[in-house]
């Protein structure tokens, strides 16, 4: 397997980074038959689209998890995950609470007031990805800024398996944060089933949580009617390294993202090519021994990429334009050049900080903005799951001081009942 390697300066970068476009036309009709399903006909279009895609019996007495599922979870799942689990909780928790914004007022020399009111939204949706794996990070880090937020509902949902069971790993993930109202379905038809609601299932005000691509085209459908998190594509990992960085931790490193998708990008920008020549010939030595060898494989040959530089600022310069959703700066020192890091999801500084640790336990959020989006979007955060409202109060020397300001702009707009408001009060 032989990774591309690009000129930094060259043309053929840019290029690189447009191959990963996924065409979505392909996946919009049916997306929309969904949408269209789920909207006429509720739970009975959730039911039948879940026996089709999950292959799994769902009907109105099995849709909702009940406690004898979360009891069997834990008899099933073993004492040290429960513990793992416990552990990540606080670290997210804490670093969440660390987010919190008061409300805030101030008034002026006039006695007018202005300021800020926070509040969580009323009820939200996460969406965990399920069936044959595992994700109860994802239940961590859809739900934890939520409560931390102060949301009243919290809704999950994950498709269930053939035999219409949800992952007993991300039950008792759910359990551990006290989440009752769990369903079983997955797919585009749970984004409309939150989104719009059903008989069973009371419309939501935001949905979180990443999935597949019909998933993603979903949440983008429902904008709007409801707010999302951000829509996610194909994981992906930028490490910066220079000579001194340890090939075996970054071969590593890459393949940890490489494994998620054959569609995830991998980039290795450094300045020292004989650390490329290290890296790739490491990655041909560890990869012989991972489960996912074939999707790394795919992953690596079609979107992964090594980038020589001239210098490690050059290289910060390359991550920039590539917003990558995981950047490690594997170098000596990494600190000096963190302000020079504009785009990027989450930051990983030096050799023993590796990307999983930030997926798992460490407290950031590992719901990060992908495919670029990092130049412009953030990661979830408590603030995802509130909303802001301004607060005005005008005295009246305030309005009176402000009212020819006021007039004349609204004048000025042609908007003369706006300047009527004005022009009463200060008459009256």
């Amino acid at each position: 397997m032989k990774i591309k390697r690009l000129d930094a300066s060259r043309d053929d970068l840019q290029q690189f980074l447009l191959v990963h476009d996924t065409d979505q036309r392909q996946y919009e009709e049916k997306v929309l038959e969904i949408a269209q399903a789920v909207k006429t006909r509720g739970d009975e279009a959730i039911f039948e689209l879940t026996e089709r895609f999950d292959r799994a019996k769902i009907n109105v007495d099995n849709f909702r998890v009940t406690d004898h599922e979360i009891e069997e979870a834990y008899e099933t799942v073993e004492d040290d995950f429960v513990f793992s689990i416990r552990k990540a909780i606080d670290n997210i928790a804490y670093f969440h609470g660390k987010q919190l914004k008061n409300s805030w007022m101030e008034p002026d020399e006039a006695g007018n007031v202005l300021g800020q009111l926070y509040r969580p939204l009323n009820r939200a949706g996460i969406y965990v990805p399920g069936g044959t794996a595992a994700y109860p990070s994802s239940v961590l880090m859809n739900a934890i800024p939520a409560q931390v937020a102060g949301v009243n509902q919290i809704a999950m949902v994950s498709p269930p398996d053939q035999d219409g069971k949800m992952n007993p790993y991300t039950l008792v993930a759910a359990a551990e944060l006290d989440l009752d109202e769990i369903y079983k379905m997955g797919g585009a038809q749970a984004i409309f089933a939150l989104a719009w609601g059903t008989e069973l299932i009371p419309r939501v005000e935001l949905i979180t949580g990443p999935g597949n691509i019909y998933v993603t085209l979903a949440k983008k459908m429902v904008y709007g009617d409801v707010n999302i998190d951000m829509l996610a594509g194909p994981s992906e990992i930028l490490i910066i390294a220079d000579h001194q960085a340890n090939p075996t931790y970054v071969a590593a490193d890459l393949m940890s993202q490489a494994e998620h998708d054959v569609l995830a990008r991998c980039f290795l920008v450094t300045d020292s090519e004989a650390l490329m020549d290290e890296v790739e010939a490491e990655i041909g030595r560890q990869i012989i021994h991972l489960s996912r060898r074939s999707i790394i494989e795919q992953s690596l040959q079609n979107y992964g990429a090594f980038i020589l530089t001239d210098t490690i600022y050059e290289a910060c310069q390359v991550s920039n334009m590539v917003a990558p959703e995981h950047l490690e700066l594997m170098l000596e020192n990494p600190f000096e050049h963190l302000s020079r890091i504009c785009n990027a999801g989450a930051i990983f500084l030096g050799q023993n900080t590796p990307e999983p640790v930030g997926d798992y336990l460490a407290g950031p959020n590992h719901i990060l903005p992908t495919g670029g989006t990092a130049r412009f979007y953030s990661p979830v955060t408590v603030d995802t799951f509130m909303k802001t409202s301004s607060i005005i109060y005008y005295s009246q020397e305030g309005v009176q001081n402000d009212a020819d300001d006021i007039i004349r702009l609204a004048d000025i707009e042609g908007l003369t009942a706006h300047a009527n408001c004005l022009r009463v009060r200060k008459e009256g």
